[in-house]
């Protein structure tokens, strides 16, 4: 018989940790103290004759090896969860905790509603979704989800498109009524830009795709910000150029309160995907809820 810190057991027990930013928030999933949760942790690590988590008062770190064997850990766990599913006869419902990651405004505006209507479609899963301005990063909580506009992560992920999309450069009527419209890349240069600052990139290169091939233009403002939603108000109020997302735009370019311009100049694509863990057996959760996803999230911002 097998005991509750052999290696089967350890394996799902690790999976919440590696899931979990505290080990308090591992007791409260485990319903068990913190000082048991870092006993057991201790054995496991002596177990192994490695360090697999880094502590410290704020949240848990994996070590490149406890990285290693959550990677594992987790795809056990999926597939132990599926056959329990299966056997049990709640295969047709759908069940367990969803971690999800997106942009603020994306998934302000979007991504976290869809998740609200997914949840009432299946009461028996719990969502929890994280907004960011910046992607995780690799140390970072693992994501059952990520939601990524533009630039994806390494191949060891799998990547599903939910909605096409790419930056635009668009202008109030009021800017370019004072200020004349920009007909080449060139003419930024005489221009006000709202910079917003997303990701890790350099976020005053506006990149354009030419006959030439792509085409980074470096622009200058005395606006910057790293929220969507202010950038896009100092636009409106005609306080310069912008560059952002069509999924963001759209609705304001079709009712006229902003316009685009430089039209006839291609812009690099820039899909939202959903990226997921490349592991064999997806748990069904997951692969349901990218799939809602792309069904909805696609209907919502392409009409």
């Amino acid at each position: 018989m097998l005991k509750d810190d052999t290696a089967p057991f350890d394996v799902i027990f690790f999976d919440v940790v590696a899931r979990s930013t505290s080990l308090t928030q591992v007791g409260r999933e485990l319903g068990v103290s913190v000082s048991s949760v870092s006993k057991r942790l201790a054995r496991l690590e002596s177990r192994l004759g490695v360090r697999l988590v880094h502590r410290s008062t704020r949240r848990l770190t994996l070590t490149p090896e406890g990285e290693r064997y959550a990677e594992g850990a987790a795809a056990i766990s999926a597939e132990m969860a599926e056959l329990e599913e299966s056997i049990s006869g709640h295969y047709a419902e759908l069940r367990g905790k969803l971690q999800i990651h997106s942009s603020v405004g994306l998934g302000r505006a979007h991504i976290a509603p869809l998740m609200a209507e997914f949840m009432a479609d299946n009461p028996r899963v719990e969502v929890d979704v994280e907004l960011s301005a910046k992607p995780p990063s690799v140390s970072a909580t693992p994501f059952d989800i990520e939601i990524r506009v533009g630039t994806l992560p390494d191949s060891r992920s799998t990547a599903k498109r939910l909605s096409r999309n790419r930056r635009v450069v668009v202008a109030s009527p009021r800017y370019l009524d004072e200020h004349g419209t920009p007909s080449a890349i060139e003419d930024l240069r005489e221009h006000e830009c709202i910079v917003l600052r997303q990701d890790e990139g350099d976020f005053a290169l506006w990149r354009f795709a030419t006959a030439d091939g792509e085409r980074a233009e470096r622009v200058s403002g005395r606006m910057t910000s790293n929220d969507g939603d202010v950038t896009t108000a100092w636009c409106i109020e005609g306080r310069g150029l912008l560059m952002r997302s069509l999924w963001h735009v759209g609705p304001l370019l079709r009712e006229g309160v902003l316009v685009q311009v430089l039209e006839g100049i291609d812009t690099p694509s820039a899909d939202i995907h959903a990226v997921y863990s490349a592991v064999p057996q997806v748990p069904r959760r997951v692969r349901a809820a990218v799939e809602y996803l792309h069904t909805h999230l696609h209907a919502r911002l392409e009409p």
